[in-house]
């Protein structure tokens, strides 16, 4: 029973993150990521893997610069791949630490389309959508599902824009008809 207790306790860290997580959806942007920094600066790099990882998730949209959220969203990553299932069950209501991975893979893909790189992209869309089935037939699951498939069809309707060889095509011409620019033709 003491160990039954002693899980349910609230976990004063997670609890904070989640008020500046708050603050963030409340509109306060500039605000929420100082207070982010200040707890990452209490946890530090080498601290609880759950704490670093949902803060790094978080704080990564607080951010203004692509390559910033990037940075953010593979720190927590990182300090996902540290995380046990275990670790998980201490926090009430966490998810399974496989069932991080979908959205954790979809944000990498996000932040690469922003910075344009597609390929990268692409490739963390394969790893989000390779690990949804660690999702919950719920709301959340299928928001991620959703969120992946939007970003797909995104990337593919991009895609079927581009030439093949991924540079601009040919300007099209609308001249007197030898390739050389010109006014437009009269149309009859």
């Amino acid at each position: 029973m003491a160990k039954r207790q002693e899980q349910a306790a609230p976990d004063a860290v997670m609890t904070r993150i989640g008020q500046v997580v708050m603050l963030h959806h409340a509109g306060d942007r500039e605000e929420a990521r100082d207070r982010f920094l200040g707890l990452w600066a209490e946890i530090g790099e080498d601290g609880d893997p759950l704490h670093r990882c949902t803060l790094a998730h978080y704080m990564a949209d607080t951010q203004d610069d692509p390559a910033d959220e990037l940075a953010w969203d593979l720190r927590a990553l990182s300090a996902a791949e540290e995380l046990t299932d275990e670790r998980l069950a201490d926090h009430e209501g966490a998810l399974a630490a496989h069932a991080l991975y979908p959205s954790l893979q979809l944000n990498l893909a996000a932040d690469y389309v922003k910075l344009g790189r597609r390929e990268d992209a692409r490739a963390h869309l394969r790893l989000a959508r390779a690990a949804v089935g660690a999702l919950g037939d719920d709301g959340y699951g299928e928001g991620i599902r959703a969120a992946i498939g939007r970003l797909e069809r995104r990337l593919a309707a991009e895609e079927a824009e581009e030439p093949p060889s991924g540079r601009p095509g040919p300007v099209p011409r609308d001249g007197p008809g030898d390739g050389t620019p010109g006014p437009p033709r009269q149309r009859s």
